[in-house]
């Protein structure tokens, strides 16, 4: 009979690629997982994981039990948030993946009301690409993305909570920064500073202007940053444009909001949601943060109308 330890077990090596990681999650000895995996594949009589290949992978029918593996520990865990809901309880942890975009910004300005709420909720916060949250997402290393989308992605929901603008940081030397009228093509210049491969808001910047970059770029040198700030920080030294999401001029100090400008003709918005795979189990914890956030912005940029939602893939 197929236990659900055993599901848990193939689902932890899965995640890992590697047996003695995956005993070290689950707090056993790698000799009780191997044995108890060597088990459900006789009972089952098909091998799971092709233990020749390096890393370790699954076999084509073993992916398959896999999936639904991670489909039943999700469901069954559901008993136990039945169970508290009927006892009006709201605990356990909240893993959260947040993009390097939104994570200085939108952080603190809700996640320590969220805790003291609800203090029984351990929370454990990841900064990663939006690559990186869906993966992890997959694996069930995190519970909840917060992040910009749509994704389209089948197997993630999305819960939309608000739609900041795209802003442009100029330094003080660039014809942008006296242009009365700022058009969406004025952006489309070799002077304009991008983020590194990876973020979506690079490929958002792309998007909305149709530009990719040129070997005569007009910049002092070519760099691609990790985060806004340091592009920024570039920017006021050396020159140029960059973009910006509306809820980092909320964070600047006057001097640096003179920098900021709108465009004249379009208000492209980004998406930003919580995002949870189809079969998530913790539903009132994330009804609970998704609350919080909306409760933590300002009205005006819960609203979907105020400009056009800037896609990314």
């Amino acid at each position: 009979m197929v236990t659900l330890t055993q599901l848990e077990y193939i689902v932890a090596v899965d995640t890992y690629r590697h047996f003695g990681k995956a005993a070290e999650h689950c707090f056993i000895t790698q000799p009780t997982l191997s044995m108890q995996i060597k088990k459900l594949e006789e009972d089952l009589e098909i091998i799971i994981f092709d233990r020749s290949k390096q890393p370790l992978i699954p076999t084509d029918v073993g992916a398959k039990i896999i999936e639904q593996s991670r489909i039943v520990l999700k469901e069954s865990e559901e008993i136990d948030n039945i169970v508290k809901e009927h006892k009006n309880q709201v605990s356990g942890m909240l893993r959260i993946g947040i993009i390097p975009t939104l994570a200085p910004y939108l952080l603190p300005i809700f996640i320590g009301n969220y805790k003291k709420k609800y203090p029984n909720i351990f929370i454990k916060v990841t900064e990663a690409t939006t690559e990186n949250i869906e993966e992890l997402l997959s694996k069930d290393l995190i519970d909840v993305g917060i992040l910009v989308t749509p994704l389209k992605q089948e197997k993630i929901i999305e819960k939309p909570v608000f739609y900041e603008e795209m802003l442009i940081y100029a330094n003080k030397g660039h014809a942008l920064h006296s242009q009365r009228e700022i058009l969406v093509k004025d952006i489309a210049t070799p002077e304009i500073w991008l983020l590194s491969d990876g973020h979506c808001f690079r490929d958002q910047v792309i998007n909305l202007c149709s530009y990719v970059g040129t070997e005569d770029s007009g910049l002092p040198f070519h760099f691609e940053a990790g985060s806004l700030e340091t592009l920024m920080n570039i920017v006021d030294r050396e020159g140029g444009i960059t973009l910006i999401p509306e809820l980092a001029e909320a964070t600047m100090s006057e001097k640096r909001k003179s920098n900021v400008r709108r465009f004249t003709n379009l208000t492209p918005l980004r998406e930003v949601s919580l995002v949870y795979s189809r079969h998530f189990a913790k539903h009132k914890l994330i009804n609970l943060l998704w609350r919080e956030i909306k409760e933590s912005i300002p009205p005006e940029l819960q609203d979907d109308n105020r400009g056009t939602i800037v896609q990314w893939r």
